[in-house]
């Protein structure tokens, strides 16, 4: 028999970064009945696989599953291969574009992989709505929307928008939610997770639940994750996003970009911390030492512990103390690419490279606009110049405010604009 924490302290670990549960006295119920008889809840999140890559907005409510299974209870992700075909019509002004079978297919694969990243493959559930409703019969499917009406589908604030508008609304797009509803039914779930913006759906699966004849589900919504701009969702297409897929180091920076005030909230969102122990970090740890365990915390999630470690000291390298990091790319550029004169005379040029000898034969002058196009670092001598312009660009420690500039050649030197950092050589071909 399952050994289940108190109910009031598996309730702290739920109530942790939820947005709203419906209801919560029922919830408390559940978890009573469940420690009483030693049987784990049935907690499910469903997931369309309508985009094959998952970012960390996405893994909000894949961690409050992860936090139920934590607490002994039954964590069911269900990937919706049939409601992917309809398309979630949540926040959508118009119909969505319906996905094939085989792209449906080819993400949810991908899903199942990403998402052990967070959950325990081997206490996990994975089940898909096309089990049940690829029997579904026309018989069916009457009785089903028979169970719900069309004032109240109506009453969702997409769908009213929409009619008030007199935009049009597909047939298919009104199935959605009562086709979402059904797998509660299906699955039995005691309790049901999603986004905010998903409650409409998940109340449609307590009414069906009830329609036929089980005891409705618990809702537990999670907040909508902002980006890294801190006010907008995150969102791969508003360029806010941080993948799960990302090389440690860039997912270790863009971590330590956030504010302080969006620290706390992805420490609330994005981790299992404890409340008691965010609110004693507050008090008594420095911003700077709390987001790089935040940084380490949440890259270590997605790439093994030492490729966090390392991402963590690459990073105080290539922004703390202006070195590279070792997995900084080193580019050899042909000097005939880059020259700015024939000459060897300095004339009143500084010179960002340190030379043993002022004399010595191998400084050249150079356009820097056009190292920087050859590195990679700018995508045109346009954006280059305008970068320099804005004293954007570094060399070692020192800020570049020079079209032209002297160089010594075979001399390695780091190169940073903004976040991006290469290790830049040039050479003379003979």
């Amino acid at each position: 028999m399952p050994n289940f924490a108190p109910v009031d302290e598996q309730l702290t670990y739920i109530k942790k970064g939820s947005a709203e549960i419906i209801r919560e006295s029922e919830l408390r119920a559940k978890l009573e009945k469940s420690r009483a008889l030693g049987k784990p809840l049935r907690v499910k999140l469903g997931m369309d696989p309508t985009a094959p890559d998952l970012h960390l907005g996405h893994t909000v409510v894949l961690r409050k599953l992860k936090h139920f299974q934590d607490l002994g209870h039954t964590a069911i992700f269900m990937i919706g291969d049939f409601t992917g075909m309809i398309g979630d019509p949540t926040g959508r002004s118009a119909t969505r574009p319906p996905l094939t079978r085989e792209q449906i297919e080819q993400n949810a694969e991908t899903y199942k992989a990403q998402v052990f990243k967070i959950l325990d493959p081997q206490k996990t559930v994975v089940d898909f709505n096309r089990r049940w409703f690829g029997q579904f019969t026309a018989d069916d499917f009457v009785r089903l929307t028979a169970k719900y009406t069309v004032s109240q589908i109506l009453e969702r604030e997409d769908f009213h928008k929409r009619f008030q508008a007199e935009k049009p609304i597909a047939m298919h797009e009104l199935l959605y939610p009562l086709v979402q509803g059904y797998d509660s039914v299906a699955l039995e779930a005691d309790v049901e997770l999603g986004g905010t913006d998903q409650k409409f759906n998940l109340l449609v699966g307590r009414e069906l639940q009830r329609a036929y004849g089980q005891e409705s589900q618990v809702v537990l919504t999670t907040p909508i994750l902002e980006g890294l701009d801190g006010v907008q969702k995150m969102s791969k297409s508003l360029g806010n996003a941080i993948g799960i897929h990302e090389a440690p180091l860039e997912m270790y920076g863009k971590i330590m970009s956030i504010s302080d005030e969006m620290m706390l909230r992805y420490y609330e969102l994005l981790t299992d911390v404890q409340v008691a122990d965010i609110e004693k970090m507050k008090r008594e740890t420095h911003p700077m030492a709390a987001k790089k365990e935040l940084a380490r915390r949440i890259v270590g999630d997605f790439h093994p512990a030492e490729a966090a470690v390392r991402a963590e000291e690459d990073w105080a390298k290539q922004f703390q103390r202006n070195e590279a990091p070792g997995s900084a790319e080193l580019v050899r550029i042909p000097l005939e690419r880059v020259n700015a004169a024939n000459s060897r005379e300095l004339g009143d040029v500084n010179s960002y490279f340190p030379l043993d000898d002022p004399k010595q034969r191998d400084i050249r002058l150079v356009w820097f606009s056009k190292i920087l196009v050859e590195a990679g670092l700018a995508a045109s001598g346009t954006e280059a110049s305008r970068k320099i312009k804005e004293n954007a660009v570094h060399v070692g420690d020192k800020t570049v405010n020079q079209l032209v500039m002297t160089i010594l050649l075979d001399r390695e030197k780091v190169l940073r604009l903004g976040k991006k950092m290469k290790r830049v050589l040039v050479f003379e071909a003979s």
